[in-house]
């Protein structure tokens, strides 16, 4: 399962709300300090918290949010209008593996607990190559993996905003996890995968069970 299931996708949404403060908006402060200007690209973006963030903090950014779950799009548009910045940000079905935008469009790419559901490093140097390609030349590509989102959830909290269908939704999706686990790749994976590619590795890190990579296109 490379993807949010359509069925869990307001689930999703009321878990990640939770963490706008503890994860979101720390990492928008991240990224507006390193771009106050641009575009960027959100692989996985789930139901858009980081790029409304990361515009609220930097205007002068323009985002394109992509993520394989269409009803995670139509809730991330949802949320960019009642937040009263879709005129900066778009969101759109679209697999990471074979983006549509043409070269050296984007001056940061950034993928924010997305790889992990890719089950093979083939997969995951498919999209490298892809961030690559879209990024203009001195543009970087900002990678967190699995990303400490779960950390600010307090489950009884969000278990509260579930409906009984979501509640009983949620237990089907964790058993079925069970037996199709994600991959998580450790810092040796990704140092081959990043040394097949072009990129120079600004600055690589594993804490925590969260490795975080910025690499810059040369």
């Amino acid at each position: 399962m490379e993807r949010i299931p359509e069925f869990m996708a307001s689930a999703y949404d009321k878990a990640a709300s939770i963490t706008i403060g503890s994860y979101y908006s720390v990492v928008a402060n991240e990224i507006a300090s390193a771009i106050d200007a641009g575009a960027i690209l959100d692989l996985g973006t789930g139901p858009g918290y980081l790029p409304l963030e990361i515009v609220k903090r930097a205007p002068a950014v323009r985002i394109v949010g992509i993520d394989l779950t269409p009803r995670l799009i139509k809730i991330a548009r949802e949320n960019s209008a009642r937040a009263g910045v879709a005129d900066r940000v778009a969101f759109e079905v679209t697999n990471a593996m074979k983006l549509r935008f043409e070269n050296d469009t984007f001056d940061m790419v950034f993928s924010s607990g997305m790889l992990h559901a890719l089950r093979s490093p083939d997969k995951v140097s498919r999209v490298m190559g892809e961030c690559y390609r879209v990024l203009k030349s001195g543009g970087e590509a900002w990678i967190y993996d699995p990303a400490r989102i779960h950390a600010g959830i307090d489950i009884k909290s969000w278990k509260s905003l579930l409906t009984s269908r979501e509640r009983l939704l949620y237990k089907l999706f964790t058993f079925y996890q069970w037996f199709d686990r994600p991959h998580y790749y450790h810092r040796p994976e990704f140092v081959q995968i990043i040394a097949a590619t072009d990129f120079s590795v600004r600055w690589i890190e594993e804490k925590d069970g969260e490795i975080r990579i910025k690499l810059r296109k040369a």
